[in-house]
Order: C-alpha cells, then structure tokens, then sequence
C-alpha cells in the first residue's frame, strides 16, 4: 500500500480552505466547491479516522452518516444514540479532517426546541452543512421499513427554526423527506416543494426505487439537490457522471467504508483464529508506519519542541 504522504488543503479551483475558519469557513468553501458546477462526491465516514482517510483520499468532502456512528457503537441505526453520543462523535470528524464535513442531524432529535439546540451545536463545532429529515423522533434508516413521519407544517417550522438558529448563513441546510415509503412518490415530490419554500437550501428526497424516479425529482424539484448512492439499497447504482447530468450537486456514499472495514476485520479475525497472528496477510494490511502518518504522530510529538 503507498504510504500518503500529506492532506490535500485544497482540491478545486477557487477553494483556499483550512481549518477552523483561519482563511475560509468549511461552509464557505462547500458553497464555493457547489457553485463551481462540479457534483461533490462525500464519502460516510464515522469517527476520525475514516474521516482523515477521506480527506488523504483527495475527495472534497466528508459525510458524518448518522447510521454509520450508530453501527460504529453497536447499534442499529434507529434513534438509539443521544444527541450528546452522536454531537461528540461528529466533532471528532470535523476535527480530524481538513475538508467541510455535511453532517446527518437526523430529526433534529425532537422538537423545534431539539432542532435549535442541535443546529447550535452543529455550527459551533464547525460543519459545513447538514440535513434534517422529517421522519419521527426517534428515527430509523431510511432504506428500513415501517418509517413514520412527521406533518408536513411541523417539518417546515423545523426548517424556519433552523435559519433562525443559525448564525453562520452559509451553513447549508438540506431538507430530507422520507415519504416516497409511506405517503408515495408524488407526496415526496410534494413535501420536497413546500421544505424549499419553507428555506431549505438543498432537497433530499430518500430512497428513490426507479431511474425514473431519480429523472423526475431533478426535473420537478427546483434548486439543489442531493442523492443518496450505494449499493444494495433501495436506491438503483446510478453513475456520477450521469447524477451530475440530470443536476445533482451533491453525492452521499455513507456507509461503504464501513462495509469495507467490517469485510476486513472478520478476514483479519479468520486468520488470526486459524494460525495465531496476520502474518499471512501482511500485504493486506497498512504498515505500522503508514498508520502512524495517517494519525499525525510526528506532528503532536513535535509539540514538545516548539
């Protein structure tokens, strides 16, 4: 495996971003990175590790997927985790990235009073962007079934709490509406219409089942949009190139790194069994030096030279 040698500080034309808002907020330079009229691809990442592998990987962004930080501790990702567990976890990805993170919030995690607190939360540990969907609290994957949902006023006063919350304007907000399962596809269509009425910069309509329905949501939705891309969901595999065709800005992957590192760990757990140690699989493994570049050891004992 080659060893990456240094974070990527800026990856498109235009984006002067580091950290913390010493010369460009993270939701600034998302805003610039979607109007430069390039479709963002955000892989899931869910603690700071996966999201550093991210940002080392040249991607633009990182998405904070609420499920993947739910499975992480253990859990299913049906509401389980507090809003404090999933708060400090997604300031460990911000943190250990130096690209603008969108963030899941979920529900908000109650009410218009939950959904201030959590937007306050989210900017003062320095997301870019996140979305709020309108599914009851306590929540469920949007690819499981038997969701319910919230009444289309109560999601849009979330929306309208949120910009009033927020005192940074360029934090994107992104609507997320779970109806296509249970009200149908022209109800979605429709709740997505009233949350951008409502202030929401960006849609994102949940688990579309048909190309057809991704072609119809571009075309019948006005402004950004966002789409949820991976396999084995409810989602058909739709390529990027042909999502940024039919108009779509924003591309989340959330839970394919997790996958990949579960496959490795019951491989590597397999042959640990069998012979006692992964020597067999030495190839396969990251080095014990990369791994100390990617976690930036050198730089935090260098502290002590200053």
């Amino acid at each position: 495996m080659a060893v990456i040698e240094k974070t990527h500080l800026a990856r498109s034309p235009g984006i002067n971003y580091t950290k913390r808002g010493l010369q460009l907020k993270s939701s600034q330079a998302l805003r610039d990175l979607l109007n430069s009229g390039k479709t963002i691809m955000a892989p899931g990442a869910y603690d700071g590790l996966s999201s550093r592998l991210v940002s080392l990987a040249g991607f633009d962004a990182v998405y904070a997927s609420g499920g993947a930080i739910a499975r992480s501790a253990g859990y299913p990702d049906i509401g389980l985790l507090s809003f404090t567990e999933v708060i400090e976890r997604i300031e460990k990805i911000v943190e250990a990235s130096d690209i603008p993170v969108i963030a899941d919030a979920d529900t908000g995690f109650g009410g218009t009073a939950n959904v201030q607190r959590t937007v306050r939360a989210l900017e003062r540990i320095g997301v870019a962007g996140f979305h709020l969907e309108d599914q009851t609290f306590p929540k469920r994957c949007g690819h499981l079934d038997n969701k319910s949902l919230i009444d289309v006023e109560e999601m849009c006063q979330k929306i309208k709490v949120t910009r009033a919350s927020l005192q940074d304007t360029n934090c994107l907000v992104i609507a997320r509406t779970d109806a296509i399962a249970i009200e149908g596809f022209e109800a979605a269509l429709v709740r997505a219409q009233r949350y951008v009425e409502a202030g929401a910069d960006m849609i994102f309509v949940e688990a579309p089942e048909t190309l057809e329905q991704i072609q119809i949501i571009a075309q019948r939705i006005p402004g950004p949009k966002l789409m949820n891309m991976f396999y084995g969901g409810k989602t058909p595999l739709v390529s990027l190139q042909a999502l940024a065709e039919l108009g779509y800005q924003l591309v989340i992957v959330p839970s394919d790194l997790q996958r990949a590192a579960i496959h490795a760990m019951k491989k590597t757990l397999v042959e640990l069994q069998r012979s006692g140690d992964s020597h067999a699989m030495s190839a396969e493994l990251t080095s014990f030096s990369e791994r100390e570049l990617i976690i930036q050891t050198e730089k935090y004992l260098a502290l002590d030279d200053l």
